[in-house]
């Protein structure tokens, strides 16, 4: 369990490439991880839990393994905070054959409560407000991933920037800010913040560093705009960063943000671009220019699954439509909200 950008995803990786590499848990002899953004577009499908390996590890089928209970098996679920299965552990019936074929939602429920091999051992990810999901009875331990340290918030930037001087001057500056010193406990946001003083410091001499966390946002977004202007568009360096195309691309990513934010949704489908009016290949279109913002993952077989790269993102975007909103139009959209 941890906040969003705390490092659980990169856990679970390192965990089944140690395994994979027979550096550690041998005495594991199947592990297989899912994430519930590739689970959710199979709500509608029906699998047994054999067929639902064979279905995401084909492997398993080719080489005519149909029976778990004799092996060790361990059950990786990244990201529960994702999940739009509709996980009831009040009505869903019992199952306890493997071979039997039933919603995804159901096999999770009897996988989790012990019913459906309950040998195997299971580890979910989430974030802490998601993890009320799961009944406590079905919860053997819970660990919490706090995070960087001090000492290893300054280990990271020695490691990103090669130059001491350089590293010493990114570390003093962050310890002078309260809010970017405590907002550094989290990987993706030292990663955030290396990006945006890294290119303060190269393009802007003299010029004073960002101090708070709606600086780091704003600068955040130049430097991509400032990618997008030389990389793709063929501009230079100097150039203005915002040309109207860039802009309509942020305000549209603005406009999701909020919506999607408004109905708790982190992942997104093509359906709920759609639903948003952003057409499908223009959201391919800003995944691929604003990479560091907005990205696209391809799931098993399935649909495109859209994301910001981190809740901070989303969220700051969000508050940039609202802001731009109301200026615009005078329509305070937190006032709407509330009074629907």
């Amino acid at each position: 369990m941890g906040v969003a950008g705390i490092g659980k995803t990169v856990l679970t990786q390192k965990y089944s490439l140690d395994w994979a590499e027979d550096k550690a848990n041998q005495d594991i002899k199947f592990l297989f991880p899912f994430t519930f953004r590739e689970l959710n577009v199979l709500k509608e499908e029906k699998f047994s839990l054999v067929g639902l390996v064979h279905h995401f590890f084909t492997e398993t089928k080719e080489a005519g393994i149909c029976s778990f209970e004799d092996f060790q098996v361990v059950f990786i679920f990244d990201g529960l905070d994702e999940c739009r299965l509709p996980l009831d552990f009040h009505k869903t019936t019992i199952l306890t054959d493997p071979r039997k074929s039933t919603s995804v939602d159901v096999l999770l429920i009897n996988l989790i409560r012990g019913k459906l091999l309950p040998s195997a051992r299971l580890w979910i990810t989430t974030r802490p407000a998601a993890a009320n999901q799961i009944p406590p009875k079905c919860v053997g331990m819970v660990t919490e991933i706090r995070g960087f340290t001090d000492p290893q918030k300054e280990e990271y930037f020695r490691k990103r920037f090669g130059d001491e001087e350089q590293a010493s001057r990114i570390i003093s500056h962050i310890k002078t800010s309260r809010s970017l010193h405590i907002m550094c406990h989290i990987p993706v946001f030292c990663w955030i913040t290396a990006t945006v003083l890294e290119d303060v410091l190269e393009t802007r001499e003299g010029r004073q560093l960002p101090k708070t966390l709606t600086e780091m946002y704003i600068h955040f977004l130049v430097v991509q705009a400032k990618v997008k202007k030389v990389k793709y568009d063929g501009g230079a360096e100097t150039d203005p960063h915002w040309s109207p195309e860039s802009r309509k691309m942020m305000e549209s990513l603005g406009k999701l943000a909020f919506d999607q934010l408004q109905k708790g949704n982190l992942i997104f489908y093509e359906s709920d671009l759609t639903e948003c009016g952003i057409d499908i290949r223009a959201a391919s279109v800003y995944s691929g220019v604003f990479t560091q913002i907005f990205k696209e993952e391809r799931g098993l077989y399935q649909d495109k699954v859209f994301c910001f790269i981190h809740l901070s993102v989303q969220e700051f975007l969000a508050a940039l439509h609202v802001h731009l909103t109301f200026i615009n139009s005078g329509l305070n959209l937190l006032e709407e909200q509330q009074t629907t």
